[in-house]
């Protein structure tokens, strides 16, 4: 686990760039405060068997943007290092999808994907009850509440997935094409994460009713 700026960061050892940060506490009560005023229902857009799931509203995202911004410096400094090669021109970011997900008992999130160039997923609670479901799992998948990434196909010898137990404060920055999913659990508990997905390049359908192009009126 390196440091940088004081944020603490690990990269994992297998195929694509997998970056696990903890977040600051600013960061997260910023998300938690913001998730409290949002109404949009994200059920009907997402893979999800949730209890809930709901999006961020564009002022909630533009309050949020910058303080992200700063965690996906880091994940870019690390998938230079990763790559052991420098940016040719580094890329400009903006959150295209952005939403808070309450998972609950024998809620789950099966395979799947994202959109855009990079996901992230931010855990704001997780609790004990959970955590010590997950400690007494003896399986060999990501376990109770865990979060699975998938890559590739291959013979025992090769490393074709990585299990995580996410604790409270923990945010996964990955390539948005990365295949995941999240199991269920048995704990009588509410468990929040956000979740979202970041555009190198905006595509028309994702941008703000009010963008103007610089020049126009």
């Amino acid at each position: 686990m390196e440091k940088n700026d004081q944020i603490q960061v690990h990269t994992f050892n297998w195929g694509p760039c997998v970056t696990k940060l903890k977040i600051r506490d600013n960061f997260k009560e910023l998300l938690l405060s913001e998730a409290k005023k949002n109404k949009i229902n994200y059920e009907h857009k997402l893979a999800g068997q949730l209890h809930r799931e709901m999006g961020y509203t564009q002022e909630s995202k533009d309050i949020i943007a910058p303080e992200l911004a700063k965690y996906l410096g880091v994940y870019d400094q690390m998938f230079q290092r990763y790559q052991n090669k420098k940016y040719l021109t580094p890329p400009n970011y903006a959150i295209s999808a952005l939403w808070v997900n309450y998972q609950r008992q024998y809620d789950y999130n099966p395979p799947h994907d994202h959109d855009g160039s990079l996901a992230f997923v931010i855990y704001l609670d997780m609790p004990e009850k959970l955590i010590e479901e997950h400690k007494a799992y003896k399986g060999k998948s990501c376990g109770p509440g865990g979060i699975q990434f998938l890559y590739g196909e291959g013979d025992r010898q090769a490393i074709t997935y990585m299990s995580q137990m996410p604790q409270t404060g923990d945010m996964y920055i990955f390539p948005a094409w990365l295949k995941h999913y999240v199991s269920p659990f048995k704990s009588d508990i509410t468990r929040i994460s956000v979740a979202g997905n970041v555009h190198d390049k905006i595509p028309i359908s994702v941008l703000p009713k009010n963008f103007k192009v610089e020049g126009q009126d």
